[in-house]
């Protein structure tokens, strides 16, 4: 038929590279992996830090996924390259994934169970892989310790954060020592304010008085002494 003649066409110019790209996958993936399909949690791991989501993953991790997804053109990647192809045509449903199975088969010779082997395969690959990262981004949070290993910067940082932390409360500690000791020594200077300022009132009082009464005196024993010896 005419239709899969094309098929086997597009399929044989999909699959077969030149000798010198072969090495080297340049299709990106039509849907960036981690883009938004969310990553399931093991059981019994650590909830993971209160960080902004990402929205779209970074390159490097695109192509490091890619290359962990690069095939020898004959597994479930190139299938998968043909499905992605055919569906931008227009092509869905049963058709669309027995028909690309129909072309890759023409140009590899692969099977359904061969095929399905590849496809777990890729998702064992994929699964070993994230289970190392996160060992690895554990280690980097402190969250677990690889033996020789040198601390991590966030566990740097939160060495320094945990001692910039008790440095402060000791200050914080010293201070209000310091403001309990000022508080004090202000009542004191007031006290003490307030008791010589009564006492020279005390001598003002006595002072005025005596005064008053050796002026008094004074005064009248000027007058009758000196009229009393005329």
């Amino acid at each position: 038929m005419e239709i899969f003649e094309k098929l086997t066409n597009a399929a044989k110019d999909f699959f077969i590279e030149p000798e010198d790209e072969a090495k080297v996958p340049n299709t990106p993936p039509t849907v960036q992996f981690g883009s938004s399909v969310p990553v399931p949690t093991a059981p019994g791991a650590p909830a993971p830090f209160a960080a902004p989501a990402a929205t779209q993953a970074e390159q490097r991790h695109l192509d490091h996924i890619a290359g962990l997804l690069a095939g020898d053109g004959k597994d479930f990647g190139a299938y998968m390259k043909m499905v992605k192809s055919m569906a931008a045509a227009g092509m869905v449903g049963p058709l669309l994934y027995q028909t690309a199975f129909n072309a890759f088969s023409a140009v590899n010779g692969g099977t359904v169970p061969g095929l399905l082997a590849s496809a777990t395969q890729f998702e064992q690959a994929l699964a070993t892989d994230r289970e190392k990262v996160l060992a690895r981004h554990r280690e980097k949070m402190g969250e677990a310790n690889a033996p020789g290993a040198a601390p991590s910067t966030v566990v740097q940082l939160t060495a320094q954060e945990k001692k910039l932390a008790a440095d402060l409360a000791d200050l914080t500690r010293q201070l209000q020592a310091k403001q309990q000791q000022l508080v004090q020594t202000q009542q004191q200077l007031a006290d003490e304010r307030q008791k010589t300022q009564a006492a020279l009132s005390s001598y003002e009082l006595a002072n005025s008085a005596a005064m008053a009464e050796l002026q008094a005196h004074h005064k009248a024993a000027e007058a009758f002494l000196n009229t009393a010896n005329k």
